[in-house]
């Protein structure tokens, strides 16, 4: 069964996150791109092949910001897309 959402932490801001989106899955996603649809202060989603959306969500976090993903068909893409992240400025505990 496809994961549709996921979630990771990172130091950068919210808005350096959904700016890293915007590049990410326009320019490096060459196979299979999406373009940016509507955004907003705290998230960005993107429209793929067949109209597939791509939801990316962000929210402070004690370790930096919090940034949830939800996709049915580019599960892939997008975790690759949070590997692209640096790690939150502190482990988070359990």
């Amino acid at each position: 069964m496809p994961r549709t959402v996921q979630e990771t932490r990172t130091s950068l801001s919210p808005g350096d996150v959904l700016e890293a989106a915007r590049r990410y899955f326009v320019e490096r996603n060459s196979l299979y791109p999406a373009f940016a649809d509507k955004t907003g202060p705290t998230f960005v989603t993107f429209r793929g092949q067949g109209t597939e959306e791509i939801v990316i969500a962000v929210a402070p976090d004690v370790v930096g910001t919090r940034v949830t993903g939800s996709t049915y068909l580019f599960d892939q893409q997008l975790a690759r897309f949070f590997t692209t992240l640096p790690p939150p400025a502190t482990p988070v505990q359990a």
